[in-house]
């Protein structure tokens, strides 16, 4: 049987937090899927989500675990239409912790799909997508928060 499991996001920039956090699950399953949030989310500012895409794989193009989908509606309809029976999330505090927690147990109840939190490294859990894009707002460099394709 194979081991899948699910991250999913908006990714809007995908950071070198978000991909510390895949990096960290990938030994733990045989097949990780990149989940992106599609365009229909409010989310203001939200770029389109195959740009999102692609940049995304892009980034793992030497990885052949890692495979990055859109996706539309409920992460656990996502879990369930990618055979996952867990979904990753990364946690850089309390208040993230308890929104993760109350969300993985909604999941959970409704679907039987477990969460895995994985803690942020110390050195990244300021880095987010808002930062992010607040630090491109005002045209400062911001390359030091995203991450490079590696070379295998």
């Amino acid at each position: 049987m194979i081991r899948t499991g699910i991250i999913v996001g908006s990714f809007n920039p995908f950071t070198i937090g978000h991909d510390s956090i895949v990096r960290r699950a990938l030994p733990l399953f045989d097949r990780l899927v990149i989940g992106v949030v599609g365009d229909h989310v409010g989310k203001p500012g939200l770029s389109p989500a195959e740009e999102r895409v692609s940049a995304i794989r892009q980034l793992y193009s030497n990885e052949p675990a890692i495979e990055v989908k859109p996706y539309y509606g409920l992460a656990i309809d996502f879990a369930r239409q990618e055979n996952a029976r867990f979904i990753v999330k990364g946690v850089r505090s309390v208040k993230d912790f308890e929104y993760e927690r109350e969300q993985a147990d909604i999941n959970r109840q409704l679907s039987g799909v477990e969460t895995i939190l994985l803690y942020s490294e110390p050195q990244l859990s300021s880095v987010s997508s808002t930062m992010v894009r607040e630090l491109q707002h005002f045209g400062v460099d911001v390359s030091n928060y995203l991450p490079k394709p590696s070379t295998k």
